[in-house]
């Protein structure tokens, strides 16, 4: 008693509980509950079997320590890698990354150590395009390169008399998110990648937004040495909440032996014979197993084991249950609604590079009555979840878009019709959006008085005592 009243837990009825409890989680939002129009997060339904499977008891109480013992989860690894090298054209993947950021940090300790081998040790920059996600800067930072930043011109390509200027022997790796973050195909991809070559520099693909490409364009042809892959946004792990996740990286022949071991092998196969078959008929066994043959080439191990396994279940088991065609047709979809999406809007949102998309675009606050935000609080109270707002940095007032193709022209429509008249109020009565939302069970911030008035935990006062005794 005297513990229980020490946590102050209060005393209700279980029934009391559990219906707080679910009157709770029903404030939750997820794709369950509608369309979640997230640009450069791919967040889409996902079939149920992917978790089925996935929640499988062989998969999930498999201890990695045992590897060995589970040769089938062995082998779905060794294929999954086999299927990413196919639709990427890259020639050898590493699992192990346990998140997209991870991925790109294990492609440039990567790059640092195939230059150091080759004793070019001048090479000390890394390029990211101004439209970049955040992360491309951040992973450069931790592994002690310098950035500079490439500018976009006036169709959101790549500007490519600023990339011949900024680039030279001095730079290490090009971070170039293809369909990038506008959610446009750079129009001078191949002389992108002719500059890079000539001057020696590694072309690094951020596949965050491969959900445009999948089975389309393989990154591998076009002359990318590297290219990490969302599994959690591209290929069927619930998303959000900061997990869980997966970022594979692929890469060239001349950049495997740096991978982080163990990779997982397949031995000679051994010949059996099978019983009960006249004649002992001898057939072919596969052995896969975990291979520590390149530790010394190797950067070393990035994660405890093998990444986040139950989440490359969930890809493989979307990719064989899609196989090629369907994934060509899941991105030709996505672009196909991005596009369909793009053009309604456009009727009255301003579209500061008018061209085709590919799986997301990107609106501007221009002609808008109100701040973007202001128009984010009130969509939420018309049944729909905001799309990113204020990224990328390169658009004022930025309002991101991505139906992914798991939404149909009746959702598109509607959530059409939902934007096109916010927009009309913002100019016919701006008040309206004042205390935006006004259905929700939380309300809004205010963001002003967030920032200057913060209210310390009771952790950060301790700290902040010891901090000033010292």
């Amino acid at each position: 008693m005297k513990f229980r009243e020490k946590l102050n837990i209060p005393k209700i009825p279980e029934r009391e509980l559990v219906k707080e409890v679910y009157k709770l989680s029903k404030i939750n939002w997820g794709v369950d509950d509608g369309f979640y129009p997230l640009g450069s997060c791919t967040m889409k339904y996902n079939p149920r079997i992917n978790e089925r499977i996935a929640s499988f008891p062989e998969f999930c109480w498999g201890h990695p320590l045992l590897a060995d013992l589970y040769e089938g989860s062995l082998a779905i690894i060794y294929e999954l890698e086999q299927l990413l090298c196919k639709i990427t054209g890259m020639d050898a993947f590493s699992l192990h990354p346990s998140a997209g950021a991870h991925g790109e940090l294990l492609a440039l300790m990567i790059a640092k150590k195939y230059f150091i081998e080759k004793k070019e040790y001048q090479r000390k920059y890394v390029l990211v395009p101004d439209s970049a996600h955040g992360t491309n800067p951040a992973s450069a930072a931790m592994c002690r390169f310098e950035v500079k930043e490439v500018k976009s011109d006036e169709r959101g390509n790549i500007d490519i008399k600023d990339l011949a200027s900024k680039i030279g022997k001095e730079s290490a790796v090009f971070m170039l998110t293809y369909p990038n973050t506008l959610g446009l195909a750079d129009e001078r991809i191949k002389d992108i990648v002719k500059i890079c070559k000539d001057n020696g520099t590694l072309l690094y693909l951020d596949g965050a937004n491969f959900n445009a490409i999948a089975g389309i364009v393989r990154p591998g042809d076009i002359g990318f040495d590297f290219v990490h892959l969302n599994l959690h946004k591209t290929f069927s792990t619930p998303h959000g909440g900061g997990g869980p996740a997966a970022g594979p990286l692929g890469v060239k022949e001349n950049l495997k032996k740096y991978l982080p071991y163990p990779r997982v092998n397949l031995k000679q196969t051994n010949k059996e014979v099978k019983e009960g078959e006249p004649g002992g008929k001898e057939i072919e066994k596969e052995i896969f197993y975990l291979d520590y043959s390149n530790s010394e080439s190797s950067v070393g191990k990035i994660e405890s084991f093998f990444g986040n396994f139950p989440i490359l279940v969930r890809a493989w088991v979307y990719i064989k249950m899609l196989g090629e065609e369907g994934i060509k047709k899941n991105s030709q979809t996505a672009v196909l609604n991005a596009n369909y999406l793009q053009k309604k809007l456009t009727e009255k949102y301003h579209l500061p590079y008018n061209r085709i998309c590919k799986h997301e675009f990107v609106l501007s606050e221009k002609g808008l009555g109100v701040k973007v935000e202001d128009l984010a609080k009130a969509l939420q109270d018309e049944g729909f979840h905001p799309p990113t707002i204020y990224f990328p940095l390169i658009v004022k007032g930025a309002i991101m878009i991505e139906p992914t193709e798991t939404e149909t022209k009746d959702t598109l429509d509607k959530f059409a019709q939902a934007m096109l008249k916010l927009f009309d109020l913002s100019i016919t009565n701006p008040d309206y959006f004042r205390d935006s939302p006004k259905k929700q069970a939380v309300k809004r911030v205010d963001i002003v008085k967030a920032n200057r008035d913060i209210i310390p935990t009771d952790k950060e006062r301790n700290n902040e005592k010891s901090n000033n005794s010292k």
